[in-house]
């Protein structure tokens, strides 16, 4: 078993070979990560609290509304934590085939690409001093991706939260191990 950093593993068995990223956050993010879960709830409860009290009936509507907002952003908070605390991405390359799985619980639909039909793989050219790639890979999101490849014209990312360190060393693994399968063709 090969450890690119705490968080990312490369094992080889047999012919295969597998990939395992944890999502895991330092502790201190991890806290504040619950924390803002937590008031996140809070708040909601007041609001339900608010919305079936006997108050104004012209507020019922509004405040019901806001319910609607609430619950889609507890949703994501959710989601997150729960990705950031018991989530893995996975990934095994075995019989000519590269299989990538978000796994929560161990719950997760795997897609599967064949690697005779997988071109360009590689780091993704993103722009990291933009809004839109600090705000997707913060801390409080699932994380961006950072390799992706192209198959049968659709472009796939994957390796979410990864460090430019993580990722380049890992490119070069998955290459390389890509390569050796192509050869072995299978």
């Amino acid at each position: 078993m090969e450890f690119i950093s705490e968080r990312v593993t490369v094992e080889r068995q047999g012919e295969g070979t597998s990939v395992v990223i944890s999502n895991r956050l330092p502790r201190t993010q991890q806290y504040m990560l619950i924390g803002w879960l937590v008031a996140w709830t809070l708040c909601g409860a007041a609001f339900i609290y608010e919305a079936f009290r006997n108050t104004d009936p012209h507020m019922r509507m509004p405040l019901l509304v806001m319910i609607a907002f609430w619950a889609y952003f507890e949703l994501r908070i959710l989601r997150v934590v729960l990705w950031r605390t018991k989530g893995f991405e996975l990934w095994r390359i075995l019989d000519g085939e590269l299989t990538v799985k978000d796994s929560l619980f161990g719950y997760g639909r795997a897609n599967r690409y064949f690697i005779a039909n997988i071109q360009r793989f590689g780091l993704l050219n993103m722009d990291e001093a933009s809004w839109k790639w600090q705000m997707s890979d913060s801390f409080w999101t699932r994380g961006a991706e950072r390799l992706g490849f192209e198959y049968q014209g659709k472009k796939v990312a994957m390796g979410r939260g990864l460090t430019k360190a993580e990722a380049d060393q890992l490119a070069h693994v998955v290459a390389r191990e890509l390569k050796r399968e192509r050869k072995a063709g299978r």
